[in-house]
């Protein structure tokens, strides 16, 4: 099939490079055009180091309005600063531009809703770069649950704990009202909400960790209720584990999953231990240690996937429906809305 022109709309998100990189690995796919760099227009919080220029520099650099108007361009990776996202991402459905937007979409409900529901009714391939989409272990995990492999859930309890970024981070941080709970815990509430659906009530929890003043929520709680069960997403940017201390665990009636670090990039693979208590699907009685193959690029599947749905009119394995119901938990999890 023919490459499709795309071009990278950002560079100070935090996951721009994940995104440019694979556009660049993915050359049998996409032909990257040119790169928007956003300071001329964009001025909400960034993340305060700039992305490495380097990963730019083979790269056209080009306005904002080259960008929308380039002859021939197919889709867009909107990867501004995490405020900006839905703006800019509303331009490029305004001009049918299939796109792969960052997360998190932004404070303003309504505002994403009319994204969603442009790109909808214009039929443009959408996407939200929730950063465990494509990764096999969430993959065996929401299909555990959705086949009650390890029977009825009842309890899930994950974390997006770290300590990179240093004090600049922190101080990043506190200009969210939503805190750490709105920059990461976007990730796992998507997971959530796509094996148990839209929870009864949310419960947000935002403070500071030991140290910080009451303004820089980086130590967070959210639980979602549901009928017979509790998800438990917690955010703090002080864990001594950094990203390899991130873990997760679910546990049904027929048995639990864990597993620790929830991703990884050291050409090692994924373990997770399923323990069941009776046999259930293709699994006997007892303890086992399942491995995934090791990734390297976070967004290759979805990658692939976008491609798919502009070239061979694929579908998302994600619904508008699903995307707006995970940004409403989102924000009643980072404090900025009540649950209804």
């Amino acid at each position: 099939m023919d490459k499709i022109k795309v071009i990278q709309i950002g560079m100070f998100h935090e996951h721009a490079i994940g995104k440019i990189e694979v556009l660049k690995q993915r050359s049998d796919l996409f032909e990257l055009i040119g790169y928007v760099d956003e300071r001329d227009f964009c001025n909400t919080p960034r993340i305060p180091n700039p992305n490495k220029p380097e990963f730019y520099a083979d790269i056209r650099k080009m306005t904002l309005d080259e960008a929308l108007n380039y002859p021939g361009l197919e889709a867009v990776t909107v990867e501004v600063p995490n405020n900006d996202l839905v703006p800019i991402a509303i331009k490029c459905m305004e001009r049918n531009i299939a796109m792969h937007m960052d997360k998190p979409a932004g404070p303003d409900l309504a505002l994403y809703k009319k994204l969603l529901d442009g790109c909808r009714e214009k039929k443009i391939p959408f996407q939200i770069g929730y950063m465990f989409r494509g990764n096999p272990a969430f993959k065996f995990c929401l299909k555990a649950i959705r086949e009650k492999l390890i029977g009825d859930v009842f309890e899930i309890d994950a974390d997006m704990n770290h300590c990179y970024g240093g004090e600049l981070y922190q101080e990043y941080i506190a200009k969210f009202q939503g805190g750490l709970m709105y920059n990461l815990g976007c990730h796992l509430i998507d997971f959530v909400v796509a094996a148990m659906g839209r929870p009864e009530k949310v419960n947000s929890f935002l403070r500071s960790a030991p140290g910080y003043p009451d303004d820089v929520k980086n130590n967070c709680m959210a639980v979602l209720e549901y009928p017979h069960a509790f998800a438990t997403i917690r955010a703090c940017s002080k864990d001594v584990g950094n990203t390899n201390g991130r873990a997760m665990k679910i546990a049904g009636t027929k048995g639990t999953v864990k597993f620790s670090p929830l991703e990884r990039f050291d050409g090692k693979q994924i373990e997770i231990e399923l323990n069941l208590a009776e046999d259930s699907g293709s699994f006997p009685k007892g303890v086992h240690i399942l491995k995934f193959p090791a990734q390297f690029n976070r967004y290759d599947v979805q990658m692939q996937e976008l491609a798919d749905m502009i070239r061979n009119n694929g579908s998302s394995s994600y619904s508008f429906e699903h995307d707006y119901t995970v940004h409403e938990v989102v924000l009643a999890a980072s404090g900025y809305i009540d649950w209804k």
